[in-house]
């Protein structure tokens, strides 16, 4: 990595948006990529990473975290951009590390059938997945899950169980010890922190902590 300011590009999770990035203390340029709209229903992951890595120049060395779903983003991007160093909070490098209900959902093709407004119905059944541990985590998830767009959760959902994964990208990776939607990963982590899917937020102080002292050793 190159002297001086690291920069970071941020991706957010599935449904949300910077506001999951709020408590973060970075000492460095902060960019958030916010979600672009699918252009159509069958718009490839790879093909999505790409206009989404437009943001990132090609010759910047930088950080991609992403949480959750912008984890595999992140990794896409990566792909695209050598130059950049990747970081996965609550997220996943291979299908196997999907819960058994993903695999389920892989195989079978059942989420298909879940109409996408479903989770933003039912805030406290999602409170339990993602393990918000108090009133203001559940206050902020409510919110998020309350403007989530439905076409793009079916179109991310669907890209989400498709992809292959990458493996063999070097990443770090910080996840939680009681994650119940990929509970599988906070063996696979360098730095597993106590909590849910949440610990972007829960955790926020460490998450900084860590992700600071990244960019000093590089």
């Amino acid at each position: 990595m190159a002297a001086g300011l690291p920069v970071f590009y941020l991706i957010p999770g599935l449904g949300a948006d910077e506001r999951v990035f709020q408590f973060l203390q970075l000492s460095g340029t902060v960019h958030v990529l916010r979600w672009l709209p699918p252009q159509s229903p069958a718009e490839l992951l790879p093909h999505y990473a790409a206009r989404l890595a437009v943001a990132v120049p090609a010759t910047q060395p930088c950080w991609l975290v992403g949480v959750s779903f912008g984890g595999v983003l992140a990794q896409e991007v990566a792909a695209l951009r050598p130059l950049a160093r990747v970081v996965l909070i609550s997220s996943f490098i291979s299908p196997r590390e999907l819960p058994w209900v993903g695999r389920l959902a892989r195989t079978t093709g059942l989420h298909r059938l879940v109409p996408a407004r479903l989770l933003p119905l039912l805030p406290r059944v999602a409170q339990w997945f993602f393990g918000a541990r108090n009133g203001g985590e559940y206050r902020l998830l409510r919110q998020i899950l309350r403007d989530t767009d439905a076409v793009f959760t079916r179109w991310a959902i669907a890209r989400l169980l498709e992809w292959p994964g990458r493996p063999w990208l070097p990443v770090v990776r910080i996840h939680g010890t009681t994650d119940r939607l990929l509970p599988a990963g906070a063996a696979l982590s360098q730095h597993a922190l106590p909590g849910g899917h949440l610990i972007i937020i829960s955790q926020a102080a460490e998450i900084s902590r860590i992700l600071n002292e990244l960019t000093t050793v590089e």
